[in-house]
């Protein structure tokens, strides 16, 4: 069984976490090398302008997978000698954020149902994040006696700001659909039949664009929030001065001249 399915179609990869049975943990080597494997296999692909992420079955992803969590599991994160679980962490599941600042490609996560611990911090490493109405989310790691040890508490206070990330990180609270997008947590909420029919038409809508301008606004959103405006200008500049030359300019700009 694929840990991962992709499908390839109308410049559209859908990537669909593959173990219902568990909820679509990401937590175990396994799962990462395969969500890792599939996001860099079809970021490479010059024919994806646009990647959809989501879970098989009622959830998006549990996150940890709680079987895994004792150190007595070969699974397990947490290491029998502490000094060894940093290099799990980094070898593991912190590979995932990594892979995702390097994508170029725009990634929609299309958020089915549970959204739990790494699950909801999945999630906030996609740049756009369309809910079901029956879409949950929790930054539950306290509740287990953790801490966001996947970047959540970095990804986490980009999207809805330091206050609402602290106090979700702080009480491990569950977010429904509606209220993760009155935080800002996810752009908007469509009803749960026609989540997967609202996330492509938004993924064919931004496929239509030339790819090369839609990947360079990425890199500078990316890097927006990160550097300074004085570097992000001189970046962008750079950037524009190649945009000026291609067809996909000419043309647009040909094409509203004669309107």
């Amino acid at each position: 069984m694929s840990l991962v399915l992709i499908d390839i179609n109308a410049h559209i990869a859908t990537l669909t976490l593959n173990q219902p049975e568990l909820h679509n943990p990401i937590s175990d080597r396994p799962t990462v090398d395969a969500l890792v494997a599939a996001l860099q296999q079809v970021d490479a692909d010059p024919e994806v302008r646009v990647i959809i992420l989501t879970g098989a079955g009622r959830s998006f992803s549990s996150g940890g997978n709680i079987k895994t969590m004792l150190p007595d599991n070969p699974d397990s994160l947490a290491a029998a000698d502490p000094v060894d679980t940093p290099a799990n962490y980094q070898r593991g599941i912190q590979r995932i954020p990594l892979v995702f600042e390097q994508l170029k490609t725009p990634v929609i996560a299309a958020v089915n149902g549970a959204a739990m611990g790494a699950g909801c911090d999945l999630a906030c490493m996609c740049d756009i994040r369309i809910a079901s109405s029956r879409a949950r989310f929790s930054e539950n790691f306290v509740k287990l006696g953790l801490i966001a040890g996947d970047g959540g508490a970095w990804l986490l206070q980009r999207i809805v700001g330091f206050s609402k990330a602290a106090e979700m990180a702080f009480t491990g609270d569950m977010l429904d659909a509606e209220a993760a997008l009155a935080c800002g947590l996810v752009s908007r909420v469509v009803p749960e039949e026609s989540l997967m029919e609202e996330t492509r038409a938004l993924a064919t809508r931004i496929a239509a664009n030339p790819p090369h301008a839609v990947q360079q606004t990425k890199r500078l959103l990316v890097q927006g929030r990160q550097g300074s405006l004085a570097t992000l200008l001189e970046t962008a500049a750079a950037i524009q001065a190649l945009m000026h030359t291609t067809d996909a300019h000419r043309d647009a700009v040909e094409a509203f001249s004669k309107r």
